[in-house]
């Protein structure tokens, strides 16, 4: 113990005393993985995967930046349209040429030609009825879409298909917006230089292709952000070509309806909406019918979008949308025509300005020659001719008050009372007559109704005959002119010159070239139906060329001073007076006892002329009362022989039925005429055809120069 030199440490009892100690865990033994099959063609489909993978990242990484340049470029190209879009105001009327409104002589409007624009209007001034009938037709997610409807385009392509077209043929799904870029033509002018037409500018505007369409995108988006919507629907119910020469919504609802764009109710809303599909086609004055059968499928629309309630849908379809009156009597579609090519086409055909006509037609006329002329067709005509009728009628002074250019009555068809150059037959026979009063021959002097042959220099012989071939002998010339005797009509001709006959019609207003040889008292010139008309004017005026007008007025809209005055009337004397008062007594005969017998007006002094042409293609009536002169021609186009139709048949009927009708209501007034006095002596026939002028002729030439020294040179000088 002693050699001990440190502490011995303490005990220490243990916490565990007592308890067994504590192993160490045993690791886990861990569970064996079963080892996986050999994949079989592994390689195979890693190669796959990763050819996949390749392509996908080629086509991921093409296909974004593809959606990147496609989407510049779009961005680019609606920025530049949209840098180059004006006020939208300045978009509201898009046309390159003017419009010419047509009034009567009351003022009323009858007729428009050229594309009328009725003035701006603006998408919250229409009738509410007219917005809803637009946006269920045309767009009905135009408040929601931003230019372009992908359901619209979606929709479209499956009616194409169900109807066996290409999905992009046919139906377009076009938005308004879309409509609205090519009522634009994407921003490009028309250039009178480029294209022969505006019509062919637009054609080429509104050519339905996909590359077409797909510029048509950026231009719509360009709208989207340059305009609201309300502005882009302003533009498109200015622009759009409703038919009929109507350019917009207002104008169609002035020239059908007679009213704003702002009054329509709904029938009528929906006969506009109608013609957007095909303006021409669903014009209400082309087939009414066909356009309320269009105008129902519109409203039916209207209801399915909740514009309409079920019982508004049946009241409106029970009363469906009419033209107004001046719309639906189409009237002086012929008449309209003549004045606009009558006019200085700066104002008329070509103008750039909206010009207001007033004209001299009076409407209630119109309707009657309309009228007459059907009624005659129908009751005397038989079924499926094709023979044609014009007809004309004027005031004493050349007002042209009416006027059928032909059975039909289509804008722009030919008129044959102005265009049609047809012989005159004995309808000429006045101015030959004329002639003999002028120089102091009465209505009962004599004339020899003989045998005649004369010898025309380069011809040969020539002998007129009579209608009947038959002879009267010695006869009073108002005897040979009211049963239209050929050969009396001749000698007085020949006796007193053709060149004083040829002279007084070219003087009364026939402008074409007449015959040079004797048959010129015949008519075997040409003239039209206007022309012989105003002639005859010019005899129940005293004797006074007439020049037949139409046009009374021309200012341009908005203005109060017009910029011309009538263009026609009255002129110098071609033959006296009292010269005039002796023809006619005679004319008037020609309806009392003569060959127009069928033109008579109980109640009513009237005289006329009858006229058949060699060959029987053209017929004449022309004759006036105290009040009115009125003609009428009948042939066929194609000169085609009238069966058993005379001057005083059926144009004499027709005639009658039209002066009738002009007269209801109006007081009878006496005609202008004096009876013949004492004769003096009778022509005398020529000796020989081959000197028609010896013996007593000669002094009957002599007498005959000087009356003409006396009285026609000094007129026919001026014409």
């Amino acid at each position: 113990m002693a050699g001990t030199t440190g502490r011995r440490p303490p005990l220490v009892a243990q916490r565990n005393a007592g308890r067994p100690a504590k192993r160490p865990p045993k690791p886990r033994a861990r569970k064996a993985t079963p080892k996986a099959p050999a994949r079989r063609g592994g390689f195979v489909v890693r190669t796959v995967r990763a050819a996949v993978g390749f392509v996908w990242r080629i086509l991921w990484g093409a296909t974004w930046r593809l959606v990147a340049v496609v989407a510049l470029i779009l961005g680019g190209a609606t920025f530049y349209f949209h840098s180059q879009l004006p006020e939208f105001t300045e978009l509201l009327d898009g046309r390159s040429r003017g419009s010419v409104t047509l009034l009567d002589e009351t003022g009323e409007v009858f007729a428009w030609r050229g594309e009328t624009f009725g003035g701006q209007i603006t998408a919250d001034a229409i009738s509410p009825h007219l917005r809803n009938a637009i946006l269920a037709t045309e767009d009905r997610r135009f408040d929601r879409h931003f230019g372009l409807s992908p359901r619209g385009i979606i929709g479209a392509m499956r009616i194409n298909m169900a109807a066996g077209r290409n999905p992009l043929e046919g139906h377009g799904g076009s938005t308004i917006t879309q409509q609205v870029a090519k009522l634009l033509c994407l921003g490009v002018p028309f250039d009178p230089s480029e294209w022969e037409s505006e019509a062919e500018f637009e054609r080429d505007c509104r050519r339905s292709t996909v590359w077409r369409k797909l510029q048509e995108l950026p231009f719509a988006f360009a709208l989207e952000l340059k305009y609201t919507k309300d502005e882009i629907l302003s533009i498109y119910i200015n622009r759009a070509y409703m038919g009929a020469g109507a350019r917009g919504f207002e104008a169609a609802a002035q020239r059908f309806f007679g009213i704003s764009a702002n009054q329509v109710n709904p029938s009528q809303a929906a006969m506009l909406a109608g013609l957007l599909r095909a303006p021409s086609a669903f014009a209400p004055t082309r087939n009414l019918a066909r356009a309320q059968g269009r105008a129902n499928l519109i409203l039916g629309l209207m209801h399915e979008e909740g514009y309409l309630t079920a019982e508004e849908l049946a009241h409106w379809r029970a009363n469906p949308a009419e033209l107004s009156e001046s719309a639906a009597q189409r009237a002086g579609g012929a008449f309209a025509d003549w004045v606009m090519d009558s006019g200085p086409s700066f104002l008329t055909r070509d103008t750039t300005e909206d010009v207001i006509i007033r004209t001299t037609l009076d409407r209630r006329l119109q309707s009657a020659a309309e009228e007459a002329v059907a009624h005659v067709f129908a009751t005397r005509v038989r079924e499926g001719s094709e023979a044609q009728a014009a007809v004309v009628v004027m005031s004493a002074d050349g007002a042209v008050r009416a006027m059928v250019g032909g059975r039909e009555a289509r804008i722009g068809a030919f008129n044959r009372a102005t265009q049609a150059l047809r012989q005159t037959g004995s309808a000429f026979k006045p101015f030959v007559f004329a002639v003999a009063m002028e120089m102091g021959y009465e209505p009962s002097d004599m004339v020899e109704d003989a045998p005649l042959t004369i010898d025309i220099p380069g011809s040969g012989p020539w002998s007129p005959r009579n209608y009947t071939n038959e002879f009267r002998g010695m006869v009073t010339l108002t005897e040979a002119f009211a049963h239209s005797l050929n050969i009396p009509a001749v000698r007085i001709s020949e006796a007193l010159g053709r060149e004083n006959v040829r002279s007084v019609a070219n003087a009364f207003g026939l402008r074409s070239s007449l015959a040079e040889g004797p048959a010129l008292a015949l008519g075997a010139s040409e003239s039209t139906l206007l022309e012989m008309t105003a002639a005859y004017a010019g005899i129940l005026n005293g004797g006074r060329r007439v020049e037949p007008y139409g046009l009374a007025e021309v200012r341009l809209l908005g203005d109060s001073e017009p910029l011309m005055g009538a263009g026609g009337g009255m002129g110098a004397p071609v033959i006296s007076e009292a010269a005039a008062r002796r023809m006619v007594w005679m004319m008037a005969e020609v309806v009392e006892s003569g060959t127009g017998r069928r033109a008579r007006l109980p109640g009513r002094e009237v005289a006329g002329k009858t006229g058949t042409t060699q060959g029987a293609r053209d017929a004449w009536f022309i004759g006036f009362s105290a009040d009115y002169v009125a003609g009428v021609w009948m042939g066929y186009d194609d000169n085609t022989r009238l069966t058993g139709v005379t001057g005083g048949g059926l144009p004499a009927e027709i005639w009658r039925e039209v002066m009738e009708r002009v007269h209801e209501g109006l007081p009878a007034r006496p005609l202008p005429m004096d009876p013949p006095l004492t004769p003096p002596p009778a022509f005398a026939p020529p000796t020989t055809p081959e000197a028609p002028y010896s013996g007593a002729d000669r002094t009957l030439e002599d007498a005959i120069e000087s009356a003409l020294r006396d009285s026609l040179f000094d007129v026919m000088g001026t014409y």
